[in-house]
């Protein structure tokens, strides 16, 4: 198998526009998923550390949600939103009951 030639084709969502509800939506997921990130680390034994370090498994975003930088935010915001976005792209409503 030929990893060199791999192409990444997501779906395209630049067409879709989130309600404020959705926005705020974003959010907790983004936050979810640092949550989800950060245990899945912690059950393979990774702890905090000031600086990446994979071979002592230290991680310098083992910290709560609100004390990571804007970037790491940013990275975890993201991955929510692209997914809310593909969510409804596909067809799907999301609703708060």
């Amino acid at each position: 198998m030929s990893y060199t030639n791999y192409t990444p084709n997501p779906i395209d969502t630049s067409d879709v526009q989130l309600s404020e509800d959705i926005l705020e939506l974003t959010e907790l997921l983004a936050r979810n998923t640092h949550e989800v990130w950060a245990a899945g680390r912690k059950a393979q034994g990774w702890t905090y550390g000031s600086e990446r370090d994979d071979a002592q498994k230290k991680h310098p975003c083992l910290v709560e949600y609100e004390e990571l930088s804007d970037d790491e935010k940013s990275y975890d915001r993201n991955t929510a939103m692209e997914t809310l976005k593909c969510i409804i792209k596909l067809g799907y409503k999301i609703e708060k009951q």
